[in-house]
This record gives structure tokens, C-alpha cells and sequence, in this order.
């Protein structure tokens, strides 16, 4: 049976994106949209998509279609509460906003109890990739930066992908020579100290959309693990399979990998 699907930030430019994807698959139904800055709009108009759906103010449009799924694609601070409501109300999430804090995982974690979270940093499936692969690269090289570049709009930084890459290389190797600065001419020309010591690059520039290198140099040789998201519908594919699988998945759960089996 189909599954029913809403979407919050249904008007942003990640939203409408997900509104499509969502309404192009066989087996999944968009039922609600739910974005305050766009109520009242025909979905239509944002997405070229054929559902008649207007776009509403507040969550309680999910409950009314019958809603199993919500995607979040807003900003932080508006996916701490949509996420608890969403707990609260019984529904599952699968959710693409960055810059959550420990304790707000933490607080997610107490609250889907009667229905399941999953939260990604990055939902293209090269970036899991690249973050096993720098992961598996981790213990045999002495150096490592990480340098992300996205679009203009975005918000936190360093990003989640990165983040997330670093904490997984640090967990893998804990052997990182030092950084040998002792001048900077320029106040962050090194960037910023990430987990392990590894030093962390961000980039924010009209026209990007989503980019990350891995930067890994020993002794006589280098390896640059890259990753680049040309256009939003990259991610397409590992947001259906995440709101597919979501009613499956026990509680919380973070990344995609345990559904690719890295």
C-alpha cells in the first residue's frame, strides 16, 4: 500500500524539490504540504506537480490527510519543533536540516517513541560514500582536512556532512600530526579546529549547491576523496528510500549507511 506523504518547507527550493520526487513515485502519494511562508499557494504553481494541494500554515494539515511520512528540509530552528511534533502526533520523519546539537538529538531520541526519525546530513548517495571512504582511509595517512563548499543560502557551517566526516575520521584514527601554523597573516586562514584536530574549510558562493573534498596526505603521496552535488534532485533518490524505510527503523537513527549496508 502507498504510503502517505507531506513535506514541510514545501515552497523552499529543497521542498519543492521533494514535492516532485515525491509525486513522481509509484509508490509513495503526496497528501499535505505545509510551509508558513507559502500558505495558501496552489502546489502547482511552486512544484508544476499535478496534485491539487494547497499549501498550509501549520502542521495540523498532516493530521487531516492521513499523513505516515513528513519530510523536513527547513532550518534548525524550525525543525526542533517541527520534529516534536511531529513525535507527539505519531508520524515519521525523515529529515535533511543540519546543525542540530547533541542534546537535541538526544531530546528527538525521548520523544519518537510511537513513531520513527531518521535524520541525515547529506541524503546523496556519493556523499555516503565519501564519508565511508574517508572513514576507511582515516588510519593509514598522517594528515587530513576537510573543505565543503554550498550555496549562499545556507546558514551553519561548518556543514553537517563535514561534521559528520570528521567525527567518523577521528573515530577511526586518533594519530593526526599537529597543525604546524604559528603565524596567521590572516585571522581562520587555517580554518577551523574539527573533531580529531582535523582542520575543517567552508565555502559559501552563489551557484553552488553541495561540494566537499577530503584532503588526506603521508608520507610521499595524497588522496582527495570528492564529492559534488550538481543539482538538489541528487538527493532525491536517498530521500525516497529513506521515507520508504523510515516506518521500519527503530526510534532514531542517523545517516543513511544503515540502509545502503555500509
Amino acid at each position: 500500500m502507498a504510503l502517505n506523504v507531506g513535506v514541510f518547507g514545501a515552497g523552499g527550493r529543497m521542498g519543492t524539490t521533494v514535492c516532485r520526487a515525491v509525486a513522481e513515485a509509484d509508490d509513495l502519494t503526496l497528501v499535505a504540504a505545509v510551509d508558513p511562508q507559502h500558505h495558501g499557494l496552489d502546489l502547482r504553481q511552486v512544484t508544476g506537480c499535478d496534485e491539487n494541494i494547497e499549501i498550509a500554515a501549520s502542521p495540523e494539515a498532516f493530521t487531516h490527510a492521513g499523513v505516515d511520512v513528513v519530510v523536513d528540509f527547513t532550518h534548525v530552528e524550525a525543525s526542533r519543533d517541527n520534529l516534536v511534533w511531529l513525535a507527539d502526533n505519531g508520524i515519521h520523519a525523515v529529515v535533511g536540516t543540519t546543525g542540530f546539537t547533541d542534546a537535541d538529538l538526544d531530546r528527538f531520541a525521548a520523544a519518537f517513541t510511537t513513531s520513527n526519525c531518521l535524520i541525515a546530513p547529506n541524503f546523496a548517495i556519493g556523499a555516503v560514500l565519501m564519508m565511508r571512504f574517508a572513514e576507511m582511509a582515516a588510519p593509514w595517512f598522517d594528515t587530513a582536512e576537510i573543505i565543503e563548499m554550498h550555496h549562499e543560502l545556507k546558514t551553519d557551517a561548518p556543514s553537517g556532512t563535514a561534521m559528520l566526516t570528521a567525527r567518523r575520521m577521528a573515530d577511526a584514527s586518533g594519530e593526526w600530526l599537529g597543525d604546524p601554523t604559528t603565524t596567521e597573516v590572516v585571522p581562520g586562514a587555517r580554518g577551523g579546529d574539527g573533531p580529531g584536530g582535523i582542520r575543517m574549510h567552508s565555502v559559501r558562493m552563489r551557484g553552488a549547491v553541495a561540494h566537499q573534498e577530503v584532503v588526506l596526505g603521508a608520507t610521499g603521496q595524497g588522496l582527495t576523496i570528492r564529492h559534488d552535488s550538481y543539482d538538489r534532485s541528487s538527493f532525491m533518490p536517498g530521500v525516497l528510500l529513506a521515507v520508504r524505510e523510515v516506518p521500519g527503523l527503530p526510534g532514531v537513527t542517523i545517516g543513511l549507511d544503515s540502509l545502503l549496508d555500509l
